[in-house]
């Protein structure tokens, strides 16, 4: 059974501390309508202007995933987007009266936790999944980033990190299914460097964070020094290294906790691309910068891949057991066209203002003699010929004595020639009024397939005129 959209039941409010402004933040989560998708608002800014939570809208990715839209940033979404994902939460609004979201303990649990107490509703609609139809890959050489999706009735992920250092060396993480996010992901903290630490500091950066909401990994050999002065910073009575080669300032929820925060991250990045995805994701050393370019390549695959379902509901439909509405003997009383030049056969659809009718090419037309020598190909002068046929019978069938009319070309124009047209294919083709008919002069345009490929199309205007 196909899932329907959800919401969650009831609005409630997060509080906490922005990581890199320091600052306080009140996050409140509201229901949203389908097909609403996630976004997010700056109630603190005049107009509370919305930013919705795209790829688009991406324009720092250094210290997290930052968003900006109509003159509003949203810093650090990546957790709040993780727990909405993770949860397959599909349309929430979330206000915010400062740039940051709040960093919490670094992960996105106390998001899921809150989400789950309020409760998640079902929508009317059914959920739109893009099911990846082709592995799309994605490569950084110089950082050593490999990413790729692969066709899956499922989601799936598994990222690999690899820092080359001997605390935090290779590790491994993996979800089978969205349903495991709870449990085995949400709870996992963001993570850094000591060095990286001492950086952010030294940039006046982080004035949120304190030892609670990150796990930091000493690399170097450090003195009782430097961790005197690290205990004062965070407002501890005292800071130690592990064995492990982490700071004494949490203990590790997995093994492998950064793996699975980076995986987090990467569900979160990967919320903006605007649908929910069923494919097999595996990532080799990503970070937000090669999450976004990956999500952004995959949107784009998306969007074309929309376009050309949109363009095939326009792509008439030749049944050759469907009885025509116009067979050949009866489009001959129609046109002034006879053989060898009537190149319309019989037509399959027609209204006032459009009409679909079939040229079927065979082997023995009298143009493939010299069009070309081994090659043989239907002229496109007759393919617009064919299009120009069909569109009188459109204006001329519904006259009482058809034949008494006929039909000159005024102007040709947007002529494009997109594929051939061989012996054995069945040319269908499609033309529709532009605007009303007026002093005898119509305007159409015309398109002609061969299968669901559009071959041929123009837009042609012709004269009516009565025969004397």
């Amino acid at each position: 059974m196909e899932k329907l959209q959800t919401t969650i039941k009831e609005s409630f409010t997060v509080s906490g501390t922005g990581l890199h402004t320091g600052g306080s933040v009140n996050m409140t989560f509201l229901p949203a309508p389908e097909d609403h998708g996630y976004k997010f608002q700056r109630i603190d800014l005049p107009d509370q202007p919305i930013v919705d939570a795209l790829v688009d809208y991406v324009v720092d990715v250094s210290r997290g995933t930052t968003l900006e839209q109509n003159g509003a940033r949203i810093n650090t979404v990546e957790h709040v987007l993780a727990a909405l994902a993770g949860l397959e939460i599909d349309n929430v609004l979330v206000q915010l009266d400062s740039s940051e979201t709040p960093i919490m303990d670094g992960s996105s649990a106390p998001f899921v936790a809150k989400l789950k107490e309020v409760g998640i509703v079902d929508q009317t609609k059914e959920r739109e999944y893009f099911e990846i139809p082709y592995n799309i890959s994605y490569e950084e050489e110089e950082r050593g980033v490999e990413m790729v999706a692969m066709p899956l009735d499922d989601y799936r992920l598994t990222v690999m990190i690899d820092y080359n250092s001997p605390v935090l060396g290779s590790q491994h993480a993996s979800i089978t299914n969205l349903n495991e996010f709870d449990s085995e992901i949400s709870s996992c903290r963001t993570f850094c460097f000591l060095h990286e630490l001492e950086m952010l500091v030294d940039n006046n950066l982080i004035k949120g964070g304190d030892l609670n909401n990150a796990i930091v990994i000493v690399d170097r050999v450090i003195e009782d020094g430097e961790l005197d002065q690290l205990a004062k910073l965070f407002n501890k009575p005292r800071v130690e290294v592990k064995k492990e080669g982490i700071l004494n300032n949490v203990e590790l929820r997995f093994q492998n906790e950064p793996a699975r925060h980076k995986l987090l991250d990467m569900i979160g990045d990967l919320a903006l691309i605007g649908t929910p995805l069923k494919a097999q994701i595996m990532a080799a050393r990503p970070g937000h910068a090669a999450n976004v370019e990956f999500a952004k390549k995959i949107k784009k695959i998306i969007e074309k891949t929309k376009k050309e379902k949109e363009r095939m509901k326009n792509v008439p439909q030749y049944d050759p057991n469907v009885e025509p509405i116009f067979n050949y003997q009866q489009i001959e009383k129609i046109l002034p066209h006879t053989f060898p030049f009537l190149l319309v056969d019989k037509v399959l659809q027609i209204d006032d203002k459009s009409i679909v009718g079939v040229k079927n090419i065979t082997g023995d037309q009298y143009f493939f003699q010299g069009h070309f020598q081994g090659e043989p190909l239907m002229p496109g002068v007759l393919q617009l010929e064919a299009m120009a046929q069909a569109g009188g019978v459109l204006v001329l069938h519904d006259k009482e004595f058809p034949s008494k009319w006929s039909t000159y070309f005024v102007k040709i124009e947007n002529a494009k020639f997109k594929g051939k047209v061989v012996p054995g294919d069945s040319l269908i083709i499609k033309m529709e009024l532009r605007a009303p008919i007026r002093r005898g002069l119509c305007l159409m345009h015309g398109e002609a397939f061969v299968g669901s490929k559009l071959v041929c199309e123009a837009d042609m205007m012709a004269q009516i005129v009565e025969n004397k």
